[in-house]
């Protein structure tokens, strides 16, 4: 056993519900299937490039999800400071490389303290709230909806490559 095999309750997605219920169930399902989708993996099998994309790594997926999470929730909704900013100006993936170094039990760490965080600060937001973005507005609404889209598309990837690893396939 690793020290990445932890225990990973998947909240069910809600059949019924308000749009902002759904919408953050789905988000929450995809989210625990990330981490579920690297219980038991090591670092050297998190850091192993299996793909033409050599960034598109177990540990890369979630040091970029970890980024989406604060980019869209923390600065985008919320305002927060972005640490990311300066070296995303010299490399557009940073946050893939960097995660690299890092180990796994630590990426996974990081990740759920995001995810909680990017609840609490939507926690008491309306979905039709509205920030400055680009050359227009954006809302919660919108963030959420990419965030399922984003996170999904991801735990999909990493599907891939942990059967590639280990010949685990599924949810």
């Amino acid at each position: 056993m690793t020290d990445t095999m932890i225990d990973i309750t998947r909240p069910e997605p809600p059949f019924t519900g308000s749009e902002r219920t759904m919408l953050t169930g789905f988000l929450d399902f995809l989210r625990a299937t990330v981490l579920y989708k690297c219980r038991g993996l090591t670092d050297e099998q998190a850091r192993r490039a299996l793909l033409p994309s050599k960034l598109t790594t177990v540990a890369g997926l979630v040091g970029h999800l970890t980024y989406v999470e604060r980019f869209w929730f923390g600065v985008v909704l919320s305002g927060e400071d972005d640490p990311w900013r300066e070296a995303m100006k010299t490399d557009p993936d940073a946050e893939f490389r960097a995660a690299l170094d890092v180990p796994l039990v630590t990426l996974l760490a990081d990740y759920e303290r995001q995810c909680e965080h990017s609840r609490k600060l939507i926690e008491g937001m309306n979905l039709d709230h509205e920030v400055p973005f680009r050359t227009g507005t954006i809302n919660l609404r919108y963030v959420l909806t990419h965030m399922i889209e984003e996170t999904g598309r991801h735990a999909g990837h990493l599907d891939i490559l942990t059967e590639l690893i280990d010949g685990r396939t599924g949810e």
